[in-house]
């Protein structure tokens, strides 16, 4: 089978310091490609743009950037979409908007379910971020985007389908919203710190009559008495568990050391949760 292009993305790494953004505009601004992409317009264009997840509430509060494009998909709408083969997927995966056959058809844009398709109003033209496709074609083995990240977020891999399934069950790689079925091209590792939820705390327990942080406490999650999840307090007694699904329902939260025991039960909404300061009681050494 033919071996096709595919873009690893790690979410944990991205600081939001926007290079890669960067890059694609000082490809794309000012500079045509006969067959790949017309220039971008100087302003309003995000072919490759970094957007932003917060999640929970004070004191634990966390902010994730994760940068999102065309993902090239197989099952492309776009493709659908499109007239006169406008649109069209190239035998290693990478999709090109034709900027002369596909002058005129806005319905291309709208047809793109992640919002990655952009109109160039002066040129009367819908485009995308091509995978810089001009390079590659030309013998480079790694997107501009990945060239230029400090933090190493990117990774270019050219496999063939088989090898990616397997890279992808290994990894724990996902893709954005599956529940779409168009089969991108673009994966994500560490999609978790955007589309899970977390529920954090802070253990406090008495010593002598003084209120301290609880730490290296061993907190247990559950729901319907199955374990989820579980995590360890800091020095200042705070714990976090991520991973949990939105909307999930009641869970109860039990936690045990030396200083004593707590349980809470809670719901589990659409946002990550602080669960507030909880008590450690009934000291096993009796301080």
């Amino acid at each position: 089978m033919a071996k096709k292009w595919n873009l690893l993305v790690d979410v944990e790494r991205c600081t939001n310091c926007r290079v890669c953004f960067i890059a694609v505009k000082d490809e794309h601004n000012g500079n045509d490609f006969p067959g790949y992409a017309a220039p971008q317009p100087p302003q309003g264009h995000k072919w490759l743009d970094i957007q932003r997840k917060e999640r929970g509430s004070y004191p634990i509060v966390e902010a994730r950037f994760y940068p999102v494009m065309c993902n090239h998909c197989d099952d492309a709408p776009c493709m659908k979409a499109a007239r006169d083969g406008a649109v069209k997927k190239r035998d290693d995966g990478i999709v090109i908007i034709d900027p002369v056959k596909a002058r005129g058809q806005k319905q291309i844009v709208d047809a793109c379910p992640y919002g990655a398709v952009s109109w160039n109003e002066a040129l009367q033209l819908p485009q995308i971020w091509i995978f810089d496709a001009h390079l590659l074609d030309s013998g480079w083995t790694k997107t501009r985007a990945e060239q230029c990240c400090p933090t190493d977020v990117y990774r270019t891999i050219k496999v063939e389908d088989a090898e990616m399934q397997r890279i992808k069950a290994a990894e724990g790689l996902e893709v954005l919203q599956p529940e779409l079925g168009t089969k991108p091209r673009v994966y994500y590792k560490n999609l978790h710190l955007i589309t899970k939820c977390f529920v954090g705390g802070t253990l406090v327990k008495r010593v002598g009559g003084v209120e301290e942080c609880a730490g290296d406490v061993e907190v247990v999650l559950k729901q319907g008495g199955r374990e989820v999840g579980r995590a360890n307090t800091d020095t200042y007694g705070e714990f976090k568990i991520d991973k949990l699904e939105p909307d999930s329902g009641g869970y109860t939260l039990e936690a045990a050391g030396p200083s004593g025991r707590c349980s809470l039960d809670f719901e589990l909404g659409g946002e990550s949760r602080y669960l507030g300061v909880l008590a450690l009681a009934g000291d096993p050494y009796g301080r």
